[in-house]
């Protein structure tokens, strides 16, 4: 769909500089998902993996991150090996709705409500970023962090539009579980891509 180099703006690798690999295609279907136009992926022309390499190169950064829609409907291993061939640290987002392919340095699964995760991210993530929409949603995140791998950095992230309202329960419930990190939106504060 699209590709820029950026600023990551959320989670653990908050902060560092990263070129963001798109994918066009997505049939999760979240109702507060901020790339809509990402859904059809008929709606994007393909770029072949060569161009998108090419691409990455002209920045001095060398964290690609790879998101959509959901990247996992496609098979990541070309796209990944060319990547680190050329250097390239590869970080996934994913709801994990799609059996795991690809060679990632890390994994960010962020699980959503509207289809369920396929068993093969859990033993893999690197981050369980679960988005907070309203109060039901801390359940769902502990449901997804008895499942993921002893060494997942498990973090909760307020849906943007109900920042205001979920935030501060947030706040009260990582001092209340300290297993749990919080992740802003950083990106979006700074108005960048």
């Amino acid at each position: 769909m699209e590709s820029f180099y950026t600023i990551q703006g959320e989670g653990v690798h908050n902060g560092k500089a990263a070129y963001f690999i798109r994918l066009g295609g997505c049939d999760v279907g979240c109702v507060w998902c901020d790339v809509k136009e990402s859904w059809d992926a008929e709606k994007h022309p393909l770029t072949s993996i060569e161009t998108l390499v090419i691409e990455a190169k002209e920045h001095p950064g060398r964290l690609v991150v790879i998101t959509g829609g959901e990247p996992l409907m496609y098979d990541m291993l070309p796209l990944t090996e060319a990547l680190r061939a050329e250097g390239f640290e590869t970080n996934i987002e994913t709801s994990g709705a799609y059996e795991m392919s690809g060679a990632w340095d890390w994994v960010c699964f962020s699980p959503k409500k509207f289809k369920e995760p396929h068993e093969s991210i859990f033993p893999v993530a690197n981050e369980l970023k679960a988005i907070i929409f309203n109060k039901s949603d801390f359940a769902f995140a502990e449901k997804y962090a008895e499942l993921v791998n002893d060494d997942c950095q498990l973090l909760l992230q307020p849906e943007w539009d109900k920042q205001e309202q979920m935030l501060p329960l947030i706040i009260d419930y990582v001092k209340a579980n300290p297993k749990w990190k919080i992740s802003l939106q950083t990106h979006k504060f700074m108005d960048i891509p």
